[in-house]
């Protein structure tokens, strides 16, 4: 896996625009209408300039799969963090899904861990190549990469099919929410 820098986040952003554009998660976020892509694309821009001010934004080699890491507890307050919200706002949430957005944020920050940890926020693979491995690649670089630094890694997905994967690299369901649909909350502990 390759540490991204700005001068990736073209191919990041049209590959998990790709991934996501079903998701349910995604969708509860973003405003639906006749700009949903756009939309969608505003909020994986947002994710990927929070991840290289706060995280990390992995792409494999052969630049068909990537993954946004945040790590919450090194987030600050900052200008830049500011206008990247205000932007999401406009962007992709509109106004009328402000109150929506923000009480799902608050019953998630309620659920998740107040530790130091490596949050896994979007992973995603180029459509045609899904399940090749590079997904599997992918994810036991990042788990490695977050052992080695000794931070447990937690995720949440609303893609039951998902679960069983996840399961494979050994993360466990430590909690769930219902939001019209269900949000599962994994983690994973330092080997």
């Amino acid at each position: 896996m390759i540490k991204a820098t700005s001068k990736e986040k073209l191919l990041v952003v049209r590959l998990l625009t790709q991934s996501f554009i079903d998701n349910q998660s995604v969708n509860y976020i973003i405003q639906q209408d006749d700009y949903k892509i756009k939309r969608l694309r505003a909020l994986v821009e947002y994710s990927f300039e929070m991840c290289l001010k706060f995280g990390d934004v992995w792409i494999t080699e052969q630049e068909d799969g990537c993954a946004l890491i945040l790590y919450p507890h090194l987030k600050k307050i900052s200008l830049l963090a500011i206008w990247l919200d205000v932007k999401l706002i406009f962007q992709a949430i509109g106004i009328a899904g402000i109150f929506k957005a923000l009480r799902r944020e608050s019953l998630i920050r309620k659920i998740q861990p107040k530790h130091p940890m490596a949050y896994l926020w979007f992973i995603g693979v180029d459509p045609r190549a899904q399940h090749a491995g590079q997904g599997s690649l992918l994810l036991a670089d990042i788990i490695a990469s977050a052992t080695k630094n000794g931070l447990p890694l937690f995720l949440e997905t609303s893609t039951i099919s998902n679960l069983a994967w996840y399961k494979k690299f050994a993360f466990e369901i430590y909690d769930q929410l219902d939001l019209g649909y269900t949000l599962y909350f994994l983690k994973r502990t330092i080997d």
